[in-house]
């Protein structure tokens, strides 16, 4: 049994020892909806039969004869298209400012490499002869062509989200196909959103098929998958907080600069990027013009680096040392990441071209301009870059490079926001305050909490790391970190998603991890020489998002075993045992299924309860975007003389929430009326179709449906089964004229009134106003639990759920308007 306390309106309280309602103590049921979430859509014909035989979880399932819709969703015969994408109808014009915004906001961390790659590779492994420059660049050229070119910009990119990016994204796109979330809040109706889309399995490559059952009946891989994207995402925020030092360490950047910097995110992605894109390719340019100086001046001859069999040279004579250099080395792909990270502020083209026709070349023949010199001059290989800078254009270059140094740290900055935002939409990071910068990009966002501590981190590490070698390794066990989950979750989405041959997806796992790999564990080795704070920030915000969806599955999971049963509802009556008060209440909650305990709370804290009750779940599902015109899912709770419905609203990882509590209220009243309207529609339907059907094949009846636009569809299940219970005497009475088909000569139109009452109901409801009841639901650990899981649970769960941003702040709605109730289980 739960402990509750309640709270109204922020003053009274009191505790509820003794309790008028009873939960739902049916083991088997609770078990079965826990894992119904987690079990396979499955059409089978035109009659189906439901899993459940309880009234208000048992699934609906539909088959689809026409367009696809929810046979809940009130918007559904609007028959909305795909969701279309942000950039699909801007001009050429656009498109060529968009390229220029991107190199100030994606390119700025890759692009200011050249500045300490071969400092950083040398003082490793120290020249001795001109063979150990051509090896050295040689690793750098096919390092760039590789991880960058070839892993992210010709395969990564395309693994998107509808135009998302990050391991989030890939985390998103593996939880659609695949039911391996540990939240089990998963309905068969998020499948049937249109921007879910979906491929279904070829008949040639059933492992697809052997990989998501794998996948779904296994929960150490579900825990494991989501452990891996957890580290992830940990060592992308890490990224952001080491990017800035390093930038700061190499070009003597000062505090102040950085601070500067930090302070100019609130403006916005497009503002910022169209500001700085013009110093960065000032920036591109200037590299490869003085990489054709030197190319010309000293010596052409490192264009033989282009063969790879340097490399097999440059090891085989330093052995160690160039081993260790490879953390030098990697120094030159940083940025990669970002690439991807950042993809949801521009488009996937947009940053392909870029790179491919500006950002390479440009970096390639920096590089090889560098080397040029220091076959020539072997002693400036710890200061490589500037001492390669001509004399008459040195200073002109060191400001130059000194902005974009600066501008780099943005990169990864934009790509924590990103990140941040996905993970706390997916369950897997305290809410945050976003702000959405853009009227016209979604995807660009600012989060001011997460911006000005990722600026304390980053200017506690300039303070206290001095070696630019220290700073280096640090950013490569970051960067690593990140690529290798990438990888690892590519591989899976090649093999359940995209379905390629399984000798191609092994060729890239073997390849690409391999290589990643090696470079981590040359990192790595020197964790020891002061790079190991990184890694213990790492653990830190792994810690934070770990405990944030431990405790969250763990309420979620409390809330379901503990909901109320219908028996209770029916013995009760349709005035819940209370006064029933003119009004609308909306009581939110988690559950997406189910009657929530907390109901029970209110009915025994409040002297009555609004006339009528709408359970309203804000549910993040795993797409970027839901079509507004699918946006709230309702379904009736209990039989028609309750007025107590559900509503779903669903949005995506991507979705701006920017509506106030009046547009939010107006909204779902219209959609609560379409539901009633359709659900009329339907039982005039059903009337007409034959009535000697036996009770046991009453749920597995077939149905049709007719949209405006001609399309008929198949519902297996009916709407209006809760009105045929006719085995309590308590609502026989209550029910029976809006029941009996019978009690009327003309039931077209007593169906015809019974609508109009109903609307008219609802419209007097609103009349009398809308009330928010939320139900605050707190967990703690039982007294006989481990320790360990009294701290997990008690002290940092409740820590971070004290301090995290309500949902309900969004809509801006008036204290007046708020009556909240707080109930804690015992776990």
């Amino acid at each position: 049994m739960s402990e509750e306390s309640s709270e109204i309106n922020g003053g009274f309280s009191m505790d509820s020892s003794e309790s008028r309602w009873v939960f739902h103590e049916d083991e088997d049921d609770d078990v079965s909806d826990i894992e119904e979430y987690h079990a396979d859509l499955r059409f089978r014909g035109r009659n189906t039969v439901p899993d459940s035989e309880d009234e208000d979880n048992a699934e609906q399932k539909l088959i689809r004869t026409g367009p696809r819709i929810d046979s809940f969703d009130v918007e559904a015969l609007d028959v909305p298209g795909v969701h279309r994408n942000d950039y699909e109808d801007i001009s050429v014009g656009k498109k060529i400012v968009l390229a220029f915004q991107t190199l100030g906001v994606v390119f700025g961390d890759v692009g200011t490499s050249p500045l300490y790659t071969f400092s950083v590779m040398f003082r490793k492994a120290p020249i001795n002869e001109n063979e150990d420059i051509l090896g050295a660049l040689s690793l750098v050229l096919y390092t760039l062509i590789l991880i960058p070119l070839v892993k992210y910009v010709l395969v990564v990119l395309w693994a998107n989200d509808n135009g998302e990016g990050g391991t989030f994204a890939l985390y998103s796109l593996i939880c659609r196909h695949a039911k391996v979330s540990l939240l089990p809040n998963q309905l068969a109706s998020d499948a049937r959103i249109s921007s879910f889309r979906l491929k279904v399995p070829s008949p040639e490559l059933e492992r697809s098929l052997k990989i998501k059952e794998r996948l779904e009946s296994s929960l150490t891989l579900k825990k494991t998958l989501l452990i891996l994207v957890l580290a992830g995402t940990s060592m992308v925020i890490a990224n952001g907080v080491v990017t800035p030092a390093m930038s700061d360490q190499v070009v003597m950047i000062s505090v102040a600069c950085l601070i500067v910097l930090f302070s100019v995110q609130k403006y916005g992605t497009s503002k910022v990027g169209l500001a700085v894109g013009p110093a960065l390719f000032i920036w591109f340019c200037s590299l490869a013009g003085i990489g054709i100086y030197n190319l010309v001046k000293y010596d052409s001859s490192v264009l033989r680096a282009f063969n790879p069999i340097h490399i097999y040279y440059f090891f085989k004579r330093n052995s160690t040392k160039a081993w260790y250099s490879l953390g030098g080395c990697l120094l030159c792909a940083t940025g990669s990441e970002a690439m991807f990270a950042d993809l949801c502020y521009f488009p996937v083209r947009s940053v392909q071209l870029t790179f491919v026709f500006l950002v390479l070349p440009c970096l390639l023949l920096g590089y090889l301009g560098q080397a040029a010199y220091l076959m020539e001059n072997h002693a400036d290989a710890g200061h490589a870059f500037y001492s390669s800078v001509p004399s008459g254009a040195f200073w002109p270059t060191f400001l130059i490079a000194n902005i974009a140094a600066l501008i780099a740290s943005r990169a990864m900055t934009t790509a924590t926001f990103s990140c941040i935002k996905q993970s706390t939409a997916l369950g897997c990071f305290p809410r945050l305050k976003i702000i959405h910068t853009s009227r016209k990009f979604m995807g660009q966002i600012y989060i001011p909490v997460l911006n000005w501590f990722l600026l304390a981190v980053s200017l506690v590490l300039v303070c206290s790391i001095s070696s630019i070698d220290e700073i280096g390794n640090a950013y490569g066990i970051a960067e690593m970190g990140v690529m290798m989950t990438t990888t690892v979750l590519l591989t899976l989405v090649m093999l359940l998603i995209w379905q390629i041959h399984i000798m191609i997806v092994l060729c890239f796992a073997v390849v690409f991890l391999g290589l990643e790999l090696t470079f981590f564990s040359s990192v790595l080795c020197s964790v020891a020489d002061g790079s190991w704070i990184i890694l213990v920030f790492s653990v830190i915000m792994f810690l934070i998002m770990y405990v944030w969806n431990y405790g969250s599955n763990l309420k979620y999971e409390t809330e379901v075993k503990q909901k109320l049963s219908m028996d209770l509802m029916r013995e009760l009556g349709s005035n819940l045992g209370t006064i029933r008060a003119p009004g609308i209440g909306l009581l939110y909650n988690e559950l997406v299924k189910g009657i929530p305990a907390i109901l029970g709370h209110f009915l025994t804290t409040l002297p009555a309860i609004h006339s009528m009750i709408i359970f309203v779940s804000i549910k993040y599902v795993p797409v970027p975007v839901v079509p507004q015109s699918e946006r709230f899912l309702f379904r009736r709770v209990c039989l028609k003389s309750y007025h107590i419905f559900r509503c779903i609203a669903r949005y995506g990882y991507k979705d701006v929430r920017k509506e106030n509590h009046q547009t939010f209220e107006q909204m779902l009243i219209e959609s609560l009326e379409k539901f009633i309207r359709r659900e009329a529609q339907e039982r005039s339907l059903e009337s007409d179709r034959d009535e000697d059907i036996d009770s046991e094949d009453e749920y597995s009846s077939s149905r049709v449906l007719i949209a405006p636009n001609g399309s008929v569809y198949s519902l297996g299940i009916p709407l209006l089964s809760d009105f045929k219970d006719t085995s309590s005497s308590v609502l026989e009475a209550s029910t029976s004229e809006v029941l009996s088909p019978t009690a009327s000569d003309s039931p077209a139109f007593d169906a015809e009134q019974s609508l109009e009452r109903e609307l008219s109901f609802i419209h007097k409801a609103k009349e009398s106003g809308v009330v928010y009841l939320l139900g605050h639901g707190d967990i703690r650990a039982r007294k006989e639990s481990w320790f360990i899981k009294k701290l997990v649970i008690n002290y940092f769960y409740a820590f971070l759920r004290k301090n995290c941003r309500r949902g309900i702040t969004t809509l801006s709605v008036p204290h007046s308007h708020l009556m909240q109730v707080s109930m804690t289980y015992m776990v």
